[in-house]
């Protein structure tokens, strides 16, 4: 069987370095860093920063002063418009794809976590192993969402995120979650992800672990969870991963993007790094059951599994894995359940966002 990867030559990278264009950059966050950054290395010139209207106050970025759209417009006429911020608000969405329609627009994949880009000799250097995912799917939207993500990867084209999108909804039909269910939540935040699997079940379950290693997000999980008010809700101010230890985590103003990872070498700045305490899931159940994991932990979604691997092989519990952090996420993460649980029947599914910051794995035994 013909697998599309083998037919896709484009990709965003290569044809930026070969444009006279000019490129400008639609952000002033960590992605325009980065983005900028990978530019940097491969050549590209960026010769301007832009915002939306409101968020332009006459101040600079990267050495840019940061303009708007108009002033964009007025100044180059045709240029390449690279989106390096993330957003699931429908009405910001909405403006980028506005946008697009009037100008070159991109949004470059770059990794929330790790080195280098999924280009064009990464992807065809884990050909295979992205082939057996595709494989092992067991759906056709599955197969659909895996090849319209590749592709956005690749050429940064907005139109393939739009196209795989689904309603968050299906998962709870995909993972048939039930009224008792013991629920892992790995990345709890704030305890939204709680609340939307209470909301999923009309606050209806057998226990509930709320793992969220930032303690700032995790005082505001308590907040949260104490006015729901159930003694079946335990809650960890820890991390998820494969052994039980400590490790320095980088902090990132207690937002989402808290993770276990600084640079090697980097000096170790206490406003941005400190120790916190790491535990494996089977360490956190004591050999009791867990019926559905949720794992979204910025990049350490491979420890926190080897950190499960009991449970799911003792217990099959239904999995909804991110697949978004790390530029191998999206062969290794399948790969390693289907390697530790052959039983398993595996989903993919991307719910609106740009980038594909929310494209997940469910595995459910069925």
């Amino acid at each position: 069987m013909a697998f599309f990867l083998d037919e896709i030559n484009e990709c965003l990278w290569d044809y930026l370095k070969s444009t006279d264009k000019k490129i400008v950059l639609y952000g002033m966050g960590d992605g325009a860093e980065k983005i900028k950054s990978v530019l940097d290395d491969i050549g590209v010139r960026v010769d301007a920063v832009m915002a939306s209207d409101e968020f332009v106050r006459g101040h600079s970025f990267l050495g840019y002063k940061v303009k708007k759209l108009s002033e964009i417009e007025e100044e180059f006429g045709e240029a390449i418009i690279l989106v390096c911020f993330g957003t699931r608000l429908p009405e910001v969405m909405e403006h980028i794809i506005e946008i697009s329609k009037k100008h070159e627009l991109y949004a470059p994949n770059v990794p929330v976590v790790g080195e280098g880009v999924f280009d064009l000799e990464f992807a065809k250097t884990h050909r295979d192993e992205l082939k057996k995912v595709y494989e092992l799917l067991a759906d056709a939207q599955s197969k659909k969402v895996f090849e319209d993500i590749i592709r956005y990867k690749l050429s940064g084209k907005i139109e393939y995120l739009i196209d795989a999108e689904t309603d968050s909804e299906e998962k709870f039909d995909i993972l048939n979650i039930g009224i008792e269910e013991t629920y892992v939540d790995l990345g709890a935040y704030d305890g939204d992800t709680v609340v939307e699997f209470l909301n999923g079940t009309s606050m209806q379950f057998k226990k509930i672990y709320a793992v969220e290693p930032d303690s700032r997000n995790f005082r505001r999980m308590k907040r949260r969870l104490y006015m729901i008010g159930s003694s079946l809700i335990e809650a960890y101010n820890c991390g998820a991963w494969n052994e039980d230890t400590t490790v320095i985590f980088s902090l990132r103003g207690g937002g989402r993007g808290n993770r276990a990872e600084p640079k090697e070498g980097e000096q170790l700045n206490p406003a941005r790094f400190r120790e916190v305490k790491m535990i494996k899931v089977d360490s956190m159940l004591h050999g009791e059951k867990a019926s559905y994991i949720k794992i979204d932990v910025e990049g350490a979604e491979e420890n926190a599994v080897l950190g499960a691997k009991e449970t799911i092989v003792n217990f099959a519990p239904k999995l909804n894995i991110a697949l978004y952090h790390r530029n191998e996420d999206m062969y290794k993460i399948p790969l390693l359940i289907n390697a530790i649980n052959k039983k398993y029947k595996l989903y993919m599914r991307h719910n609106a966002y740009i980038p594909d910051w929310d494209t997940n794995l469910f595995a459910v035994c069925k």
